[in-house]
This record gives structure tokens, C-alpha cells and sequence, in this order.
């Protein structure tokens, strides 16, 4: 199994229906981390056999510079997802860098899409291992079974979460995929969001939160997201070209957040050092610095730095 890096910019994950190449086209010029060509719910039943070739050709053919390049194929319990899986792969492997599963309810979906990756890259002398797998919780077995299908493969790079699917699973009462239920005073997606946000982190892996349906309301499309960015989730889902910029700023650091971050590394590496007297904490103007704050800066100069962020202040040196 190859190592490849699993830990790429998602911080806008947009998509596209596979069958529309209008849109196919349209998305290769937006700011989005990621896009992901849909041959599940955006595709009409009729419509996907077709568009399993129209996606392999935009693949091959398109540019996609900067973007992770994903597939979405249909779940397991319908008759399509094998052959998406092979014509997709077979056909533009190189060019690809994830399958997305939706609606995965136990580990055992992730093993039987990884040993179908594997057979198809060995067949076609494809580099064994490097298509990842992004894995997306809609039900609330999926939810009981997250731990288990988050170790399920070492190609898992993501889990999530899928609202609109959920929401029905568990008899939610809304019919506004994203919002809170009438009725509920507190927020009625917290537990599911931290349970895969565990998951995730547990095994080193992204948590990517599902779309926001009232396309127009890029207000509400931030609030929501603002919620997801809040408790440390890596990015989400854009159905609109208005939706991309307001998600690459929520799940990216404010500039003043991303100086700070750089700031505390540089200076816990000074004062741990020789020079700066080998010392476990230390004071950085009014705060105590320590290795628990270099952690947390880790996360946040890790985001900026994805996101492109120039930082804006300089570490000096005391005069001793």
C-alpha cells in the first residue's frame, strides 16, 4: 500500500452533477479545494450510465489544477455502484484522486470498495493504493458503525456527514435540510457532528460537513457552516458557485488567528532552545506558552498555510 498524502485542502467541497457537462465545465474555473462529480442523487437513474463516460472524459480531459479530484458512485445496496467504481477508475484512474461512498453503514463497505480499488489498479497497472476513499454517514447505523468505518481502510480520508438522508433516517421533524427542527431549543445536529468529528480525529482523518440546500441563503449557508468550522471540522460541502468563497474563509483561520499560531511556534522554538534559556513555558507579551499551546498553534498555522495565508508579523527576540 503506497503512502500517500491523505490530509488534502477540503475546505470547500463542491458539487457537480456528473451528467451535466455545462456544469462539468463550469467548475473547473471556481475556487473550490475540492470537487466531486456525482453520479448518486444528482444523476438521474437513465441518466448514469452515460455519465459514468462523460465524467471519465472530463477527468482525462479537463483541468483541474488545485482541485482534489473526486468521485461520488451510488451505495452498495443498488445495482450501479460496481460498475461506476470499475468504468470511473478503469477509464480515468490517474486523473482521480478519491472514490466518495455515500449512505455506508458498516466497515464492510469500506473493505469491499477498497479490494475493488485494488483489483482494478493491480489490473491496470495503476499505482495500488493511492485513490483514497471518502466515506459519508446518512443513517444512524452509519453513525452507531463510524469508528469501525473510519479504521475500515487505510485509504479513508474523510467522513461525512450527510444531513439531508439523516435527517429522514431518524424521522427528524424539518423539511430544510441543514436548519434546526421546530420545537428543539438547542442544536439537534450537535451529537452527530461530534461523533464523526471523533471518529475523525481518532484516526487522523478529515470531517467534512454536508450541504446547506437553500442555495440563495449564503446568510444561513454561513451560520450553519460557522457551527461545523466552531467545533473543528475541516471544510463543507458547496452546491452553489456562491456558496465557495464564504466556505474557504469560514474553514480557514482569520489572519490575526493564523499571525498568532505562527507567532507561538516561533517564539515556544526560541525559548525552548539554548538561546532562549531551554525553557518548558514562557511568555509571549500577556500569555503563557507552553507545548500544549504549540499544538494548538500546529492545527491552526496547518490550516492557514493549506489555504495559501501570508503571515503578517515577525517573532523578535528579546535583548537579553
Amino acid at each position: 500500500m503506497t503512502n500517500v498524502n491523505r490530509l488534502r485542502p477540503r475546505r470547500s467541497c463542491l458539487a457537480v452533477p456528473g451528467s451535466n457537462p455545462r456544469f462539468l465545465e463550469k467548475a473547473q474555473g471556481l475556487p473550490a479545494d475540492q470537487v466531486f462529480l456525482d453520479l448518486e442523487d444528482a444523476c438521474a437513474p437513465l441518466a448514469k450510465p452515460e455519465a459514468r463516460h462523460t465524467i471519465v472524459k472530463f477527468l482525462n480531459e479537463g483541468d483541474w489544477t488545485g482541485k482534489t479530484r473526486v468521485v461520488r458512485v451510488n451505495d452498495w445496496t443498488t445495482e450501479w455502484t460496481y460498475r461506476d467504481v470499475v468504468t470511473v477508475v478503469e477509464g480515468a484512474g490517474p486523473n482521480l484522486d478519491c472514490i466518495m461512498l455515500p449512505k455506508v453503514q458498516d466497515a464492510q463497505q469500506v473493505v469491499a470498495l477498497d479490494l475493488l480499488l485494488t483489483q482494478i489498479e493491480k489490473t491496470m497497472g495503476f499505482e495500488v493504493g493511492r485513490i483514497g476513499i471518502e466515506a459519508q454517514i446518512e443513517n444512524a447505523r452509519g453513525l452507531n458503525n463510524v469508528n469501525e468505518i473510519a479504521q475500515a481502510s487505510p485509504r479513508v480520508e474523510t467522513i461525512i456527514f450527510g444531513p439531508a438522508d439523516f435527517m429522514a433516517s431518524i424521522n427528524m421533524k424539518s423539511l430544510v435540510v441543514g436548519e434546526q427542527p421546530p420545537g428543539y431549543p438547542a442544536d439537534a445536529y450537535h451529537y452527530i457532528l461530534m461523533k464523526i468529528l471523533m471518529a475523525a480525529r481518532a484516526n487522523d482523518l478529515q470531517a467534512i460537513d454536508g450541504p446547506y440546500l437553500q442555495i440563495r441563503n449564503v446568510d444561513g449557508y454561513r451560520e450553519v457552516a460557522r457551527r461545523a468550522a466552531a467545533l473543528g471540522f475541516d471544510g463543507k460541502w458547496v452546491l452553489h458557485p456562491g456558496q465557495v468563497e464564504a466556505s474557504n474563509e469560514i474553514f480557514s483561520p482569520s489572519q490575526e488567528d493564523y499571525d498568532h499560531a505562527e507567532l507561538i511556534l516561533d517564539a515556544y522554538d526560541y525559548y525552548t532552545s539554548e538561546a532562549g534559556g531551554k525553557k518548558g513555558s514562557a511568555m509571549l507579551g500577556d500569555e503563557m506558552i507552553d507545548e500544549a499551546s504549540r499544538k494548538m498553534a500546529l492545527v491552526i498555522s496547518g490550516k492557514g498555510r493549506a489555504a495559501g495565508m501570508r503571515r503578517t508579523s515577525k517573532f523578535e527576540t528579546p535583548d537579553n
